[in-house]
């Protein structure tokens, strides 16, 4: 267990500031260290004091960032949520920070594709690893742990975030905004793709909305519609090393198109797409590419369903591709469905995230999240794995037996980056105290039973 931390230095800026650190070590000297291996151990303390941080941050002049700025930026949230009340944010982050940093992402975001590919023509070689990462739900010290403990992004390191950065946990907004900002300074290393909690009708219900709001007061609804905006632009899925495809949910159906009567006089017809005309059956890699992901709040009905079904699916033991009826959105898919994918495509892996312990008490056949990761489908063409990454999940617990799950992260090395290695990790203790931005006694577990008429509208 981790020993107390040493008294918080005053709220207020001493005379001089000192510079932010220049390495991820200078800037973890203070964390907790856990395992990186398959098996963890105890959590170990190293009492060193904790670096002030240069607030408030400044978007810097000519739009550039450095490792510095970012990695002062992660020190001022980690500062912050430790020496600050929520509405005090705007303190270490004013609005106008905010607004450059949100629209230079999300212009770069906007540009990419649904499905993003890792490989050689974007800089991955023999010398490389890609991290993959589950869900994190808000939780920055542990996201600020795991990037110190895989290493910073860098030339040789790319990153692919599986979605699901805000709900349930405080520290939603940090959270996201550090991630973009890793991505404005690495936009060739650092991949963010979209979960289904990066919507409207989920922030809602789990806290972002609330959390936004209170923190930047009468400008939160301006922050909040910001980060509404650039969840629209997150990618959907990626493909690594030619070998590996990556979303939060999973798979995707085929959406059949059939042409409309032509009119009289007409020299086109027009083409309808008509997800009812047939049986369900998987859908391509082109379909993928020209699915409309700039939506809110993904629909489970009409042409659209591919955005979905990637954010929302979940595999199951029995086989078959079925729609899931547990949360009213997407599809469940058997490992028969994995195969033909996998085959399809000339692939190996699936890594897919979107199911915490508490879903995965609930689902018979697949395996519990206790240490971070579970290898749902093994097939003659590879393997079904989903990793999640927030440890000690929820951070707000109905219950007092807690999951004290460990959250897990993977390592694809060279050459093919087809094999996965493990990383589970335990939960930075202890979390600043805060109060939850949702009911959690209250509100539905795992996402189920949605209001789809609340979605729609």
């Amino acid at each position: 267990m981790l020993e107390p931390e040493p008294p918080a230095p005053a709220v207020g800026l001493p005379s001089e500031t000192p510079p932010p650190p220049s390495s991820d070590e200078d800037f973890f000297s203070s964390a907790s260290a856990a395992s990186t291996s398959s098996t963890s151990s105890p959590l170990t303390p190293i009492p060193s004091p904790q670096p002030h941080p240069q607030i408030p941050i400044s978007w810097p002049q000519d739009g550039t960032l450095t490792l510095a700025w970012v990695t002062n930026l992660m020190l001022a949230f980690d500062w912050g949520s430790k020496n600050l009340p929520p509405a005090e944010l705007p303190s270490v982050l004013p609005v106008e920070a905010f607004d450059r940093l949100v629209l230079t992402a999300s212009k770069m975001l906007h540009k990419e594709p649904n499905c993003v590919r890792i490989d050689s023509g974007s800089g991955l070689g023999p010398d490389s690893r890609v991290v993959v990462v589950g869900d994190v739900h808000g939780q920055l010290h542990d996201v600020m742990f795991l990037l110190k403990d895989a290493g910073f992004p860098s030339d040789d390191r790319f990153f692919v975030f599986n979605g699901d950065y805000v709900d349930r946990g405080a520290w939603g907004l940090e959270t996201f905004l550090l991630l973009l900002a890793w991505k404005v300074f690495m936009p060739s290393r650092v991949f963010l793709l979209r979960g289904n909690h990066e919507s409207k009708y989920c922030t809602s219900v789990y806290g972002f909305e609330k959390e936004v709001l209170a923190k930047y007061a009468d400008r939160g609804k301006h922050v909040y519609r910001k980060c509404l905006g650039c969840f629209e632009g997150l990618p959907l899925a990626s493909i690594i090393g030619d070998n590996v495809y990556t979303a939060h949910g999973g798979i995707f159906r085929s959406i059949p198109v059939t042409p409309a009567k032509r009119a009289k006089g007409k020299k086109n017809r027009k083409i309808v797409s008509n997800p009812e005309i047939s049986a369900l059956s998987l859908g391509s890699l082109e379909e993928l590419l020209k699915a409309r992901r700039s939506v809110l709040d993904p629909p489970w009905e009409g042409a659209n369903l591919i955005p979905g079904d990637v954010l929302w699916s979940d595999p199951s033991m029995k086989p078959g591709l079925s729609p899931n009826k547990d949360r009213g959105i997407g599809l469940l898919w058997g490992p028969d469905c994995t195969e033909e994918f996998l085959k399809t495509l000339n692939l190996k892996l699936i890594i897919r995230s979107h199911e915490g312990p508490d879903a995965r008490e609930k689902r018979p056949g697949l395996g519990g999240m206790d240490v971070g990761y579970t290898i749902d489908h093994v097939v003659p063409s590879g393997k079904l794995i989903t990793v999640f990454s927030a440890p000690d999940y929820p951070q707000f617990q109905a219950t007092e037996d807690r999951y004290q799950n460990k959250g897990a992260y993977i390592i694809l090395e060279p050459p093919n980056f087809d094999v996965p290695v493990f990383r589970s990790f335990e939960a930075v203790t202890p979390r600043p105290k805060v109060n939850p931005y949702y009911d959690f006694e209250d509100v539905i577990d795992s996402d189920e039973e949605l209001d789809l008429a609340s979605m729609a509208t």
